[in-house]
């Protein structure tokens, strides 16, 4: 079924906009995947905050002129899958990543991040970047870790002057 212009400039601007807001982007060669494999990596990335899009190519490479994924036109040949991360940086690698040991059908093309593109040998360390909820406990742990430091430090002399106190009450009571 042919789309009509409208149609087609509706993806265009639907895929803009979520570009232009996106953290980083996947593009993934989905060929071989059934309906149901499909079906069920469309269902986790809603869960996990992707936006998931088949484009034609010619309509993806208008969509991502002038966002920081520009860079990602020259890989726009063949079935293109595009998986934006809208949440956290690595959720759509970590995504496509799940899915392409699960299915050897879904080949990853390239991805990227901060409008750099890089190879698809990458996308186990952007899937490795940490969610949003771990990288602010991490820097909580940081920012927690010199106070906690000296507490436990003011709390030390206390601590040594009863265990001395002790020892020489317990010296005393075996010289009496």
């Amino acid at each position: 079924m042919a789309l009509r212009l409208e149609q087609k400039q509706q993806i265009v601007a639907e895929v803009n906009e979520i570009a232009a807001s996106a953290l980083s982007a996947v593009v993934a060669d989905y060929r071989g995947l059934t309906v149901l494999q499909m079906t069920q990596m469309r269902s986790k990335a809603r869960e996990t905050g992707v936006y998931l899009r088949v484009v034609r190519n010619t309509l993806a490479k208008r969509a991502v002129e002038g966002t920081d994924y520009a860079c990602l036109e020259e890989v726009f040949i063949g079935p293109s899958l595009l998986a934006f991360s809208i949440e956290d940086p690595g959720s759509a690698a970590r995504l496509l990543k799940d899915y392409a040991k699960q299915h050897d059908a879904l080949e990853v093309k390239a991805l990227s991040i901060g409008g750099e593109m890089l190879g698809a040998d990458q996308l186990d360390r952007i899937a490795l970047l940490p969610t949003l909820d771990i990288a602010r406990s991490l820097l909580l742990a940081v920012m927690q870790a010199p106070v906690i430091k000296l507490a436990r430090t003011l709390n030390e002399v206390p601590g040594k002057i009863v265990r001395v106190l002790a020892a020489v009450a317990d010296q005393k009571k075996a010289e009496d």
